[in-house]
């Protein structure tokens, strides 16, 4: 059985939801993906963000990461399950990072 650190998948998918905000081919993606993973809702989470750091530039981005960060911890907290598929999903962003 496989011991799956939490806060490290958390602080890896953050880090990629930070790339994906200034990528348009790999935010629709992650978008489409976490909609399936966690709902409609974190979707619009995703949109809320890329809208913040358009809005206010890179300088915005690390905070969006933070955040992230905290709300896929939470997640993880709420749904513990969700953490392989969640490793699965940033592995997969960042081998398609150009």
């Amino acid at each position: 059985m496989q011991v799956i650190h939490q806060p490290r998948v958390a602080w890896d998918t953050a880090r990629v939801i930070g790339d994906a905000l200034r990528d348009d081919a790999l935010f629709g993606w992650l978008h489409q993906e976490f909609g399936g993973l966690f709902g409609p809702a974190a979707g619009d989470a995703l949109v809320e963000s890329r809208n913040r750091v358009r809005w206010a530039g890179d300088a915005r981005l690390p905070v969006e990461t933070g955040l992230w960060r905290v709300r896929l911890e939470d997640a993880l907290r709420q749904r513990p399950e969700l953490a392989d598929e969640l490793a699965g999903l940033a592995s997969v962003a960042r081998a398609h990072r150009p």
